[in-house]
């Protein structure tokens, strides 16, 4: 029975992902697949900028070409895409683990989102990282451990 009750749950967790996948809007999934393309590899000038820039020039994405990426989502209530970009302003973010806190300083960051593992909780794309350098590479975040300062994730629009 208990051999059972897993396979329902994968199932489960399956058909929910699909779904999920399934209501990506178009515009995030174009951006997604731009983002596969350049991953391990150097976007423009390397800083973490230039690849949501590159991203939104791709799929023609209306924004004010600073760090107003589109229209803000608030992630506490509304649903978050992969292919949402998110930008970090003065953002201090605390992670526990075990009796070890580890904290992410960002001053002035920009990110993609994606993957969604949960509220809050994401893998992001970016460059000029201390982990990846100026080509693009992935990290998870934990957004709830914000103790300073702002993050503010945004839809990009047509």
């Amino acid at each position: 029975m208990r051999r059972f009750s897993g396979i329902v749950l994968l199932a489960l967790v399956s058909l929910t992902a699909t779904a999920q996948n399934d209501s990506i809007p178009t515009i995030n999934r174009t951006i997604l697949g731009y983002v596969q393309s350049v991953m391990g590899k150097q976007v423009d000038r390397g800083e973490c900028w230039d690849l949501a820039n590159q991203a939104l020039i791709l799929v023609n994405a209306k924004w004010d070409k600073m760090y107003v990426y589109g229209k803000p989502v608030n992630y506490k209530t509304e649903a978050v895409y992969p292919g949402d970009i998110v930008h970090f302003k003065g953002a201090v973010v605390e992670r526990i683990e075990g009796f070890t806190t580890y904290t992410e300083t960002m001053e002035q960051h920009t990110a993609i989102i994606i993957k969604v593992y949960g509220k809050g909780v994401y893998e992001l794309a970016h460059q000029n990282t201390s982990f990846s350098g100026r080509k693009v590479g992935t990290s998870p975040i934990n957004i709830e451990g914000l103790v300073k300062g702002n993050i503010i994730i945004y839809r990009p629009q047509e």
